[in-house]
């Protein structure tokens, strides 16, 4: 988002909500929201290989080294905590994994693995994970544009219906699908680690 407040592509509350419908639609339905789905997928079918497997794969096709640096980060500290809130989960074999260097670290998997374990349903986990997206880039462009907390709050109203859309794009895409994001989003991601000035990490 940085990027584009940069060169003044985003400059409103039209504006940023327009990207961020974009972002939810064409990137995250497809990296995070599929990759929830995936993990779900694995567990039903007892394959926990799978899972780490899928955190590779993920990893890999995250192209912006500032995203994909900032994921491994979230990802590790989302399981941390997760593991705390849910001892019974998979989290603790998923740190394990990742203090052995055979996964890299991603949100949308340990979130998966936490939802997983309490019963979610997948469609309830991608929606909680997209939503909370949407709720913290809004908060970022709140201050960041600034637009103001009204504005944010039409924004994340706005939403509803992009997320809920998301989540069914992410229950059919397959495997293929993962990671078949907008180049234009994965541009301003890349562009935005060699911004002269920034406000937020990616």
């Amino acid at each position: 988002m940085e990027a584009y407040l940069a060169d003044g592509t985003i400059d409103d509350e039209a504006t940023f909500a327009a990207w961020l419908r974009a972002y939810v639609s064409r990137q995250l339905a497809y990296t995070d929201g599929l990759a929830i789905r995936m993990v779900f997928d694995a567990l039903q079918a007892g394959d926990l290989d799978a899972v780490w497997r899928l955190d590779r794969l993920i990893a890999a096709l995250t192209l912006p080294e500032q995203v994909r640096t900032a994921a491994a980060t979230i990802g590790r500290r989302t399981a941390e905590v997760g593991a705390v809130v849910a001892p019974e989960s998979l989290l603790g074999d998923y740190l394990a994994e990742l203090d052995a260097g055979r996964c890299h670290g991603h949100p949308a998997v340990a979130f998966a693995l936490l939802a997983h374990a309490i019963d979610a349903p997948p469609a309830a986990a991608i929606e909680a994970h997209l939503f909370a997206a949407v709720t913290s880039l809004t908060q970022n462009a709140v201050r960041a544009i600034p637009i103001g907390q009204t504005a944010g709050q039409r924004v994340q109203r706005s939403m509803y219906d992009v997320v809920a859309d998301a989540v069914a794009t992410a229950l059919i895409l397959t495997e293929d699908d993962l990671g078949a994001a907008s180049p234009g989003l994965e541009i301003a991601q890349m562009r935005h680690r060699r911004q002269r000035a920034r406000m937020f990490m990616s």
